[in-house]
């Protein structure tokens, strides 16, 4: 089993595949080489379902103050966004200060992103039915009921019962294949 499923384990959830028309093996391969040259990648997103300063920061804050980590665990899926792939040029933390993106950072096509390290392939079953959202208006919504339709990320808390294997068959089972460790400033906004 995995280090990453025990009680109370901080999980940002994201569902993941082709972005800004660049393959997830293409991704892969760039944020590796961004973490060993810069010690850390900006791996982009959109929408507001983790919002960077109301979601993301204060859930991770919150693992950080008790000592743990947040674990992105990240599950592949078709996927066609084919936005053009143009490159973040600054970065902030709060959304009114603004530094410029390493130049060994190349994050393409979003809005926001996750500052990441220790970016690896990690095959393992995440059961959702066993996680509660950890921040926002669904705070307490049990993972699977949350991660339903359009929604393809999330900030999960893992539940105390989180070591009691699911049914083989679950629905709300879902394999994971690739982890990364977000690290400070843990999520940002972006602007070209």
């Amino acid at each position: 089993m995995t280090k990453i499923l025990t009680p109370q384990q901080g999980v940002l959830f994201m569902k993941v595949g082709v972005h800004a028309n660049e393959s997830l093996e293409d991704i892969i391969q760039r944020k590796t080489l961004e973490i060993e040259q810069a010690g850390f990648a900006l791996w982009g997103y959109g929408g507001n379902t983790c919002h960077p300063r109301s979601m993301v920061q204060p859930f991770a804050k919150m693992h950080q103050a008790m000592g743990g980590k947040i674990f992105l665990c990240m599950q592949e899926m078709e996927s066609h966004h084919f936005a053009e792939p143009v490159r973040a040029e600054q970065y902030s933390v709060d959304g009114d200060h603004w530094q410029d993106v390493p130049e060994a950072i190349n994050v393409l096509g979003s809005r926001f992103a996750l500052a990441i390290k220790d970016l690896h392939e990690e095959k393992f079953i995440l059961p959702l039915d066993k996680t509660r959202v950890a921040v926002g208006n669904s705070k307490g919504t049990f993972g699977h009921n949350y991660i339903a339709g359009r929604v393809d990320k999330a900030c999960l808390d893992l539940s105390d019962q989180i070591d009691i294997p699911s049914a083989p068959e679950e629905a709300t089972n879902i394999q994971i294949s690739l982890v990364a460790e977000l690290c400070d400033p843990f999520a940002v906004f972006l602007k070209n």
